[in-house]
């Protein structure tokens, strides 16, 4: 029997009177990969921040329904820290910290106490191989990670998160301030990650849904419409809604 890495549970969720999702149910298998389609302002970024519990640090929000990881309630007793380790967050636009390149993957690591200079170099390395950048930055790790191409900061920012080893990989628009050729490295990148971490990419790129999910969900004015396979739901929609906003409809 599969056992869901992430299951959501009758969740309504609400920024003071306002209610920005409604009876969401939502799961994700380990391993897997979900596209998040919808147009701007669906609740697509409100869903994903929940999942690592980034929402909290916005004041008046509260939420009902449960959000389960590997069946423990992330809302429950489970350490916020813990949390984020286990479920890391890729943000929109590039997020560096202002110091080296080095020093922006082992950041995570140094503040769980890891400070021997050889595990170190070995966490970095192997983060920024995983992340297809090691090649590019090897000779220049003692230089300011806000030198690199906003391309090659995305990367370094999912080697930072990669460098936390953690089970989950919550992606919110990756690619949308990028330029083609590099949207397609951090598309080639999410493709070879997909081997060994539970994905969740939120996209406006319905080809690029296509291309790097096996489940996608499409949500509208803080519903979810429809979940299912990626292909089914791309061919042959059960909602008309979904069928007019992937058409072109409205969106």
């Amino acid at each position: 029997m599969t056992v869901n890495k992430i299951e959501v549970n009758s969740l309504d969720f609400f920024y003071g009177e306002f209610q920005a999702l409604k009876n969401i149910n939502f799961f994700l298998a380990r391993g897997e990969v979900a596209a998040l389609i919808g147009p701007s302002g669906c609740g697509k970024s409100t869903f994903i921040r929940i999942l690592n519990r980034m929402n909290d640090l916005i004041p008046s929000c509260r939420l009902t329904g449960s959000v389960l990881l590997d069946g423990e309630d992330i809302y429950g007793s489970m350490d916020v820290t813990e949390l984020r380790t286990r479920v890391g967050m890729v943000f929109q636009k590039p997020n560096p910290f202002n110091m080296s390149i080095f020093d922006n993957v082992a950041y995570g690591r140094r503040m769980q106490g890891l400070c021997k200079r050889q595990a170190l170099e070995e966490l970095v390395e192997a983060s920024l191989v995983r992340a297809a950048l090691w090649d590019e930055v090897k000779d220049r790790l003692k230089k300011p990670a806000l030198s690199l191409s906003g391309g090659q900061q995305q990367r370094l920012c999912i080697a930072r998160s990669i460098s936390m080893e953690p089970e989950i990989i919550l992606m919110d628009e990756p690619t949308s301030a990028l330029d083609p050729i590099a949207t397609g490295k951090i598309e080639e990148l999410i493709g070879e990650l997909k081997k060994d971490y539970s994905i969740i990419i939120v996209t406006h790129a319905m080809h690029q849904a296509a291309r790097l999910s096996g489940k996608t969900a499409f949500f509208l004015l803080g519903e979810l419409i429809e979940y299912s396979d990626t292909r089914t739901l791309f061919t042959n929609p059960g909602d008309k809604r979904t069928e007019d906003y992937i058409s072109g409809r409205f969106g």
